[in-house]
């Protein structure tokens, strides 16, 4: 396993973690399909079907990058 997958395995289950503790049921983690991957898939406390992308940043100081500007257009 390399480190960008350790690390994004890591940010997954910190993801989970805070899911739970919000009370949100997660349905399914990293579905894959040809098309591609879900990393979770949950169901929130109001009922709301939830698709989820975890992007995992490293350091304090990201110089104002944000993870959602890591998305790219084909996982938008």
């Amino acid at each position: 396993m390399t480190y960008k997958s350790q690390l994004g395995q890591i940010g997954e289950n910190l993801a989970h973690e805070y899911l739970v503790k919000k009370g949100y049921k997660i349905i399914e983690r990293n579905y894959r399909r040809k098309w591609g991957e879900l990393d979770i898939i949950a169901k929130a406390p109001d009922r709301t079907l939830v698709f989820i992308e975890v992007k995992t940043m490293t350091g304090c100081d990201n110089d104002g990058i944000q993870p959602e500007d890591q998305l790219t257009k084909s996982k938008l």
